[in-house]
């Protein structure tokens, strides 16, 4: 990490101590990540030593303090007015300027990371860049027109691979334990698409992200086999995993991190809350994919699990790598990275298809068995086409069979009130699993289902004039249920992945 900016990465929990425990705990905010995205109005020294002289007053009021020593977060953007004569395309091209940020280097104990370029936020309460929000995101800029911004975008990403030695979840201080799925090598793949000599100077920012992944990787033996996002595998291959380098409450959740774990033994919670946190470095939070008896958040064992489509990814970054090295006529490492990549095909082959479940599943590597969740995950294997013939027409049925509904894609087959579950449908996995049925010429289910989610996202943009974070694909006549906090509109990847599937799969006049 560049030791010019570190002073100013800490997070708000350990900036602001007790004082940060206290607004928590007692709720000063309904929503957790208002105080950590909060602007503080004085130098932090002074705001702890006013606290600590006052705080056992018998008039001290805490809400009253924050709110004296405090900025709300900067989310009136979000007042936008919808204007209802505007198509829905039209509303969405409108939304890419509300919804941009501008470059900002100036340094602050605000959690906000400066980054030098422009980029384009979710929305709703998510007013920083996030990691793999930005790659569907950037679907949409690209049939916008905007190339401008999603290269302007990757530049950000190459700068936080630079100054940070790896991607954050988002420029905020208290993202930087973990990463999000690793899709930079795919956000390469649409700034080079008219100009593929360009992919040779992204080489070095590849390399960064690949190192990061892979830390440890040489390390592991049958002893001790994993480390950090790397586990060996009972043959020896090398396979990834989601984690997080903490394992303490999420600064953006914390009370809600803390009621997970009330009743449980001591000796337990610190692991508890790093699959949390792993869960988020999955961007599936939460999700009973994560969770052993498919039910309680109180069994997540998130980095026991060998994710199929973390390992996809991976695999795609080890393609690009190789790629990339023969266009710059490196053979020798052009031949090691078509390696790695061939022996991760194999292994995703050996570990994540399952016979029995006749689907690509998650695998379990500490019981060593694929885990019991069916989810849009195991298209992955289709969208990179990992996938033989007769696997993809195996999964492509089960998806026509199981996962379509009236509104799309399921994202996974148990119902829960979590947020990654049935009866929700997120845009990042539509697009994913369509384009991995059109891969393998299942292009009527692929239509049926793209043209089901366009239709859905239609239909709430007519009674509501917004795009929202996810949608409840079961019920027409119902937005969504389940998650961490209220219903998101705006909203970045929504917008994007809408646009991408409009031109992939064009309705038939």
């Amino acid at each position: 990490m560049d030791q010019a900016i570190d002073n100013t990465l800490l997070s708000p929990d350990t900036l602001y101590g007790q004082l940060f425990v206290d607004i928590q705990l007692n709720k000063v905010f309904h929503d957790y990540k208002t105080f950590v995205d909060c602007i503080p109005l004085f130098p932090v020294n002074e705001i702890m030593a006013a606290y600590d002289m006052n705080k056992s007053l018998p008039d001290f009021e805490l809400t009253k303090f924050v709110m004296e020593h405090f900025k709300y977060p900067d989310i009136h953007d979000f007042e936008y007015k919808t204007d209802i004569t505007l198509t829905i395309t039209q509303h969405i091209e409108s939304l890419w300027y509300i919804l941009t940020r501008q470059p900002h280097l100036h340094t602050s104990t605000s959690s906000l990371i400066p980054l030098p370029h422009s980029y384009v936020i979710p929305g709703g309460r998510f007013i920083e860049i996030f990691y793999w929000d930005s790659y569907f995101i950037m679907l949409g800029l690209q049939q916008s027109g905007k190339m401008d911004l999603l290269h302007s975008m990757i530049n950000n990403f190459c700068y936080m691979l630079d100054t940070l030695g790896f991607i954050p979840n988002g420029n905020r201080t208290y993202f930087l334990s973990r990463s999000q799925p690793p899709v930079f090598a795919m956000m390469i793949e649409l700034a080079v698409e008219k100009d593929p000599p360009l992919l040779l100077t992204y080489i070095p920012f590849l390399e960064k992200e690949y190192q990061f992944w892979m830390q440890g990787s040489e390390s592991i033996t049958e002893k001790n086999t994993a480390y950090k996002r790397v586990v060996r595998m009972q043959d020896g291959e090398i396979m990834n995993r989601y984690w997080d380098d903490l394992d303490t409450p999420r600064p953006e959740a914390y009370g809600k991190d803390m009621s997970y774990v009330h009743t449980m033994e001591p000796a337990e919670i610190p692991d508890v809350y790093r699959h949390l946190r792993a869960a988020c470095e999955s961007g599936w939070d939460f999700s009973t994919r994560w969770y052993k008896d498919q039910h309680n958040v109180q069994t997540i064992h998130t980095t026991d699990i060998i994710p199929v489509d973390l390992n996809c990814l991976i695999y795609y970054l080890e393609t690009q790598l190789a790629k990339a090295y023969t266009m710059k006529g490196m053979q020798p490492e052009a031949d090691r990275y078509n390696i790695l990549a061939d022996t991760r095909k194999q292994a995703i082959q050996k570990y994540c298809w399952s016979e029995q479940c006749q689907f690509f599943m998650d695998y379990d590597f500490k019981e060593l068995h694929e885990t019991s969740s069916y989810s849009l995950a195991g298209t992955f294997p289709l969208y990179f086409k990992l996938a033989d013939e007769r696997q993809a027409a195996i999964v492509a049925e089960k998806i026509n069979k199981s996962f379509l509904k009236e509104g799309g894609l399921l994202t996974t087959l148990k119902q829960s009130a979590f947020q990654w579950d049935c009866p929700n449908g997120w845009a990042p996995l539509q697009w994913i699993a369509n384009i991995g049925l059109l891969n393998y010429n299942y292009k009527s289910i692929a239509e049926t289902a793209a043209h089901r989610w366009l239709q859905l996202n239609e239909k709430v943009y007519t009674h509501t004039g917004k795009l929202m974070e996810k949608y409840n694909v079961s019920d027409m006549n119902s937005l969504t249920g389940g998650g961490e906090y209220p219903l998101q509109d705006g909203f970045g990847w929504t917008n994007g992945v809408y646009l991408a599937l409009k031109k992939t799969f064009p309705v038939q006049e």
